[in-house]
């Protein structure tokens, strides 16, 4: 038996109906009327209905059958050994790839030839892609950050203005969890082409401040001071060694930079201590932080 196209059914079911184009006049027509519709009606239940059913059928089984899948799929223990960035892209791209075979299963179940699902899906594809550019880059964008892997989920980065944690690593999206908890979705093709930095890939970060002292201070003093401070703070590293030296002459003080190692998860700590603990060293030494003055002369 031939295959049954949805242009030809349309094409019956438009024919049967011409029939019922011209109401009853009477109640002698209206009866023959009804009677005309309820078989036509049945007809094309006994002869599509079937088609149709099925169709719907497979819609919802494939739909939930294509999500149980994917999750079984990587749910294994060889899935395991991909980062959670990587498996939750690819699982997210495989769910939509089935369900678009689920969709095309049941077009064909309905009639529709596959020559002509062919020409359709390309003439659709050319067009979709040309209205979805930016959701194909960010795919693409999906793509560049799971090869070059510049960061993983749970990183600190900054990119395009944006800095915080990385959540998710989605097929279009990057969603980051700012400072403040704060839920910030950026697109692939932005991150991808931005330039990016990862605040958390490396064990190891370097903490700079500087501070000021007076003019009348001793200046290898005021080094001294805060070379003792750097040093005793239990998370500084000793390797590499605490910097501490006169770095510029401002116009009410001379500055002094300070350099010192710690790791990574630390570094917030490190920084607010030394600010806290070179104030308290200050004020036990003698050396004097200037403030902001004016001299004002007026003529007598």
């Amino acid at each position: 038996m031939e295959e049954t196209t949805v242009s030809a059914i349309l094409g019956e079911f438009e024919e049967s109906f011409s029939q019922l184009a011209d109401l009853p006049a009477n109640a002698a027509e209206t009866n023959e009327y009804l009677r005309k519709l309820i078989d036509l009606v049945l007809e094309f239940a006994v002869t599509y209905g079937g088609k149709i059913i099925i169709a719907i059928v497979i819609l919802i089984v494939g739909f939930k059958l294509a999500g149980f899948l994917t999750k079984k799929l990587f749910s294994a223990k060889a899935m395991n050994k991909l980062e959670h960035s990587t498996k939750s892209f690819l699982q997210s791209l495989v769910g939509i790839i089935l369900k678009i075979l689920v969709g095309i299963t049941v077009l064909a179940v309905i009639g529709v030839p596959m020559t002509s699902m062919v020409a359709v899906i390309s003439s659709c594809g050319l067009a979709i892609g040309l209205a979805l550019q930016g959701s194909l880059s960010n795919i693409a964008g999906g793509f560049i950050l799971l090869v070059f892997k510049p960061f993983s989920e749970g990183d600190y980065i900054i990119a395009s203005g944006v800095e915080g944690t990385v959540e998710n690593l989605g097929v279009f999206h990057t969603r980051i969890i700012t400072v403040d908890n704060k839920r910030v979705t950026v697109p692939n093709s932005v991150i991808s082409n931005a330039t990016l930095t990862n605040v958390t890939a490396l064990e190891k970060r370097r903490v700079d401040l500087t501070f000021t002292a007076s003019y009348d201070n001793d200046i290898d003093k005021v080094e001294r001071t805060l070379l003792k401070v750097a040093c005793e703070h239990e998370l500084v590293f000793s390797d590499p060694a605490p910097f501490a030296r006169l770095s510029s002459h401002k116009d009410s003080a001379l500055e002094y930079t300070v350099r010192v190692w710690c790791k990574t998860a630390d570094y917030y700590t490190v920084y607010f201590d030394l600010i806290k603990n070179v104030k308290k060293a200050f004020d036990k030494e003698g050396i004097s932080i200037p403030y902001m003055q004016f001299q004002i002369h007026t003529d007598k």
